[in-house]
């Protein structure tokens, strides 16, 4: 049962965020209780797109475009489309974690993000294989299923896991320095197959941290409000790469996360 302290009464885009991830949420599940017989399309090297990920975005499209018309809207299947001058955008990937999710594997979520004045102004993460929907506002705070959350306190690397995003863009290279500087430090690496639930956890306290060399703003822009919003610290994505773009990413604890800047290979802007 949804608690109602996952909403901010009286903020429309809020309630409706969350409304539609669970919508959605309930199609993809349906679709991922019968993965084997879906249509399966191969975007690059472990890179995946099924019939799942079209239905459930083009499910949160109309629905979003449908209450807020004058909304830009970004999705990882169907791309772009503009909005009104000076109103916001949604940033949406109907299902973070193709692969997980095709190989039944509970590591996968839905992530609407809405972007407005160059910053994410809502973060909303849903994982229907767990029925857990973290949801943040800026100036309201975060929460999972209406329970406050906060980011874990950590000093060292070595005070928990740090999550490590990895796909066909990252160079085994950068991924090596990464695991290498992290290993040195005492700490330890967690990936699940979904950036999105990767930085969530750092959002609820499960991970310190999160480190990633090129990542795309439908993945991750989510889980950015919901992490400032749980009292992390995240590098400026929204300020160098917008609502379409992708690049390095750092975020965790404010006791670390100067130490998970030095894991990085490639240059990171950050505050």
């Amino acid at each position: 049962m949804t608690n109602q302290r996952e909403q901010a009464p009286g903020d429309d885009r809020f309630d409706a965020a969350q409304a539609v991830a669970r919508s959605a949420g309930a199609l993809a599940l349906d679709y991922f209780r019968r993965a084997e017989t879906l249509v399966v399309e191969h975007k690059g090297s472990q890179d995946l797109v099924s019939e799942a990920d079209r239905e459930t975005e083009r499910h949160i499209r109309q629905e979003l475009q449908s209450a807020f018309p004058v909304d830009a809207f970004m999705g990882e299947e169907h791309g772009y489309t503009e909005g009104s001058p000076g109103d916001g955008t949604w940033v949406v990937d109907p299902i973070d974690g193709t692969q997980p999710f095709l190989l039944g594997l509970p590591t996968w979520c839905i992530s609407i993000a809405y972007v407005a004045d160059n910053r994410a102004q809502i973060g909303v993460i849903y994982n229907p294989a767990t029925d857990e929907l973290y949801c943040a506002q800026a100036g309201v705070g975060a929460f999972v299923n209406g329970v406050p959350i906060r980011v874990r306190q950590a000093d060292s690397l070595a005070d928990g896991l740090t999550g490590v995003g990895c796909s066909p863009r990252t160079t085994p290279e950068h991924l090596a320095d990464i695991m290498r500087n992290l290993l040195q430090r005492g700490g330890m690496y967690q990936r699940t197959g979904s950036g999105a639930l990767n930085l969530v956890y750092v959002a609820a306290g499960k991970h310190i941290g999160y480190v990633e060399t090129h990542i795309h703003a439908w993945d991750c822009l989510a889980a950015v409000c919901l992490i400032e919003e749980a009292g992390g610290r995240v590098s400026d994505f929204v300020t160098e790469f917008g609502v379409q773009g992708a690049g390095p990413l750092v975020a965790g604890s404010p006791g670390v996360f100067d130490q998970l800047i030095q894991l990085m290979p490639v240059p990171v802007r950050y505050s």
